[in-house]
């Protein structure tokens, strides 16, 4: 049975990346097709924060969004693990000093914003954003922008149907995952953690991880956005199989160790 991510809201605290604040539980979609609604979504809204005024003409960068005019991440090779907080919402620009296409707030499904930095110059950085189209980046700058590394590295190889978990270069756990069957597949790129979420049901997994991806083929899902998320599955038979809407299922020992990744850690997804 195949699934994909259905969000809604309610906070709790968890530790993700230091510092670090609220995240949110959520329940994840288990078996509807398109059109069709295991849990509905608190709306576009959900989980951000208020713009500044005057900031109405662009959209904020939410998983719940499209971002029209962000510059497309090429880029496959994995990054020096710099990730960013927004203190305050920031303008996102398709360049530095450019047109402003987005803001960035300070939170993403009631925790906080971190993004990787994949591409630096001078005071500005250009960041994934966990928006639509898939691999939308954008430069941001300003004051109070907060900076940490993550040492993680996820690969997700479709091909090989694995995924792999690296610390500090080291490899620290490869496993066997379920990803999108052929007519939902698994979008491809660089992307990232972007929340932890604790569904109230703890099957089909006690833990998932939206990642700043959507699937290519599925407008929404289970009335949220068609997010697509790492998540666990009870039935062991799926890894090493394309049977999902987009969603990459994973082992249970894989979901404890991806449990500790710091929120914005980069996430390859190769075919």
């Amino acid at each position: 049975m195949a699934t994909m991510i259905a969000l809604r809201r309610r906070a709790i605290t968890a530790g993700a990346l230091v510092p670090v604040a609220a995240l949110l539980l959520s329940g994840c979609g288990g078996g509807p097709g398109r059109g069709e609604a295991a849990e509905r979504s608190a709306g576009p809204s959900a989980g951000t924060s208020a713009k500044p005024a005057g900031d109405a003409a662009v959209p904020e960068a939410t998983t719940f969004t499209t971002v029209q005019g962000a510059p497309a991440d090429r880029g496959r090779e994995a990054t020096d693990g710099l990730v960013v907080h927004p203190a305050k919402p920031l303008p996102v620009l398709d360049r530095p000093g450019g047109t402003r296409v987005a803001t960035l707030p300070t939170e993403q499904l009631g925790g906080p914003t971190w993004v990787p930095v994949v591409e630096s110059s001078g005071g500005w950085r250009r960041v994934l954003l966990p928006s639509r189209p898939n691999r939308a980046s954008g430069w941001i700058t300003g004051d109070g922008l907060r900076e940490a590394r993550t040492p993680y590295l996820v690969t997700v190889d479709l091909g090989d149907r694995r995924l792999t978990l690296r610390e500090s270069g080291r490899t620290v756990g490869r496993w066997p995952v379920a990803i999108g069957a052929a007519a939902t597949p698994t979008p491809t790129g660089r992307t990232f953690v972007m929340a932890q979420l604790a569904p109230e049901k703890k099957k089909p997994s006690p833990l998932v991880l939206p990642l700043g991806a959507h699937s290519d083929t599925l407008d929404t899902f289970g009335g949220g956005p068609g997010t697509v998320a790492l998540h666990g599955w009870s039935d062991a038979s799926v890894f090493g199989k394309a049977v999902t809407h987009g969603c990459v299922r994973v082992p249970d020992e894989a979901l404890r160790k991806l449990s500790r990744v710091p929120l914005g850690t980069l996430v390859l997804i190769n075919d």
